[in-house]
């Protein structure tokens, strides 16, 4: 039977740059349990000095191991070319934090790829960094702020340390090199007040998935530290953390909270039970409080509270916030495509043009037929005058005798050349027929039907005096012999109009 295996979160720390190099060096001095250290740095003889499990000298090929020169770019473009060697040390870990002092070139830079290739190895991804002291200039100040904007966008917790806060709880008379050892000392305290809650047995262990709750994508993140001695030291530790110059605000409205209390053997249970109910009263009413309590005996009679608190706004990770921020107006953009829509309706505007071809139709109509006979000059539009056609063939029956004693006082003589679609014999009987039909009693009733077609097709001065139902005032006002046709053509003259 095989052996049970020892199922551990592998947590691994990365040190990139000056800053996070040494921090990863005061962690190792420490005793920092259970986590792997990687050190990488463009600067060669830095990193020589290390102490970390994995070394990595990136940018060799533009800065010969002399450094990034407070350049991110050149920070940025360094990590980027080493990425493989970057992901083959983060390989296998379920946890990577990634520190960096902020505001100079290598770890402002390379921080951010550095996050972002933990992540896509599926690692829970905590940065923990330091923003710069003021009197180390404005340039970098500004370099620092770029710097932690795009590295909380590759993680999924940021932890910032701001090392104008030390100042607070520093002696006046400290020196530069032991500011900045205790910004270092700040670091651990962040590092170690999350690994210890997994790697370390404790009256009241936490299990990575509980971590792992809290802090995946919770975005920006506060850290507060506080120790206390003697009597009521746990709840006088947790006073002191939740008050912290290390918090630039409150934890109120924090809907994450990671609770560790680190004490010696003596740590009694109701000072932890005291030292919880003080940190929830402080936090959302509804917050995940991740409670962990590891004994040291290394502390003594010191009693340690770190309280790291994430999930503000309202519980939603930011970086959620900003996708749905994003979704809202792309919902909105549907909206405003049917406006180009809305602008199509003036295309019924060529409608009217119609009504204005229609009554140039009728108005064709009105003129007196003097105006028609210049519509009869295109002949082309003699296709469409068969339409009246199918009306006058059966006239040549003889139903259309009895159409003479109607009324055919238009004496005006009709061409039988003009009408050739009608008389198609040249007999007398057939001529005398046609000026009888002059299309009287068919002619009205397609007028009226498509009045649209007649005064293309009625090209003869004869069809359209009939064709007009008051237009038998006018024939016999208009007897106009004088504009018929020549007596030699082929047309038969009754003899009462003689």
């Amino acid at each position: 039977m095989a052996a049970p295996q020892n199922y551990l979160a592998l947590i691994k720390v990365v040190g990139i740059g000056g800053g996070g190099v040494n921090a990863v060096n005061r962690m190792i001095e420490h005793g920092l349990k259970g986590v792997e250290f990687i050190a990488i740095n463009t600067d060669a003889q830095a990193l020589l000095m290390s102490d970390a499990d994995v070394k990595l000298d990136i940018g060799r090929e533009e800065t010969r191991g002399l450094g990034a020169g407070a350049n991110p770019a050149i920070g940025q473009k360094a990590a980027e070319d080493h990425a493989e060697e970057i992901e083959e040390a983060l390989k296998g870990a379920d946890m990577v934090f990634v520190t960096a002092g902020e505001g100079g070139g290598t770890g402002t830079g390379g921080a951010p790829v550095v996050a972002r290739i933990a992540r896509s190895l599926g690692a829970l991804t905590i940065g923990v960094v330091t923003r710069p002291f003021s009197f180390e200039g404005k340039r970098r100040a500004t370099q620092a702020e770029d710097g932690i904007s795009h590295l909380r966008e590759e993680v999924d917790t940021l932890i910032v340390i701001p090392n104008d806060r030390l100042l607070t709880i520093s002696d006046r008379a400290v020196s530069v090199l032991d500011a900045f050892k205790q910004a270092d000392t700040v670091l651990l305290q962040g590092v170690s007040g999350i690994t210890d809650l997994i790697t370390t047995p404790g009256l009241i262990n936490v299990d990575f998935a509980d971590v792992k709750a809290v802090m995946s994508n919770a975005g920006s993140a506060l850290m507060g530290i506080g120790s206390s001695r003697g009597e009521d030291r746990a709840v006088a530790a947790a006073e002191a953390a939740i008050s912290s110059p290390l918090l630039e605000a409150s934890i109120e409205g924090a809907h994450g909270v990671l609770l560790s209390i680190a004490g010696g053997s003596d740590l009694g249970l109701f000072e932890i039970n005291e030292a919880a109910q003080l940190v929830s009263e402080s936090a959302h009413t509804d917050a995940n409080i991740i409670f962990g309590a590891v004994i040291d005996d290394a502390l003594g009679d010191e009693v340690r509270v770190t309280v790291i608190a994430a999930g503000f706004d309202g519980g939603m990770p930011k970086r959620r916030e900003q996708a749905m921020n994003q979704a809202r107006p792309q919902t909105s953009r549907p909206a405003a495509t049917p406006a180009p829509a809305q602008a199509a309706p003036p295309a019924p505007a060529p409608a009217p043009a119609q009504p204005a071809y229609s009554e140039q139709m009728s108005a064709g109509s009105t003129p007196p037929p003097a105006q028609q006979p210049p519509v009869a000059q295109p002949p082309a539009q003699q296709p469409p005058a068969p339409q009246p056609a199918p009306a006058a063939q059966p006239a040549p029956q003889p139903a259309a005798n009895p159409a003479l004693p109607t009324d055919d006082t238009v004496p005006v003589p009709t061409q039988n050349d003009a009408r050739p679609g009608h008389g198609t014999t040249t007999s007398a009987r057939p001529q005398a027929g046609d000026p009888v039909r002059t299309v009287q009693p068919s002619q009205p009733a397609p007028h009226t039907t498509a009045t649209p077609s007649q005064p293309t097709t009625e090209r003869s001065w004869p069809t359209t005096g009939p064709s007009n139902s008051p237009s038998t005032p006018p024939q016999s006002t208009p007897p106009r012999p004088a504009r018929k046709p020549d007596p030699e053509d082929d047309l038969d003259i009754p003899d009462f109009l003689k």
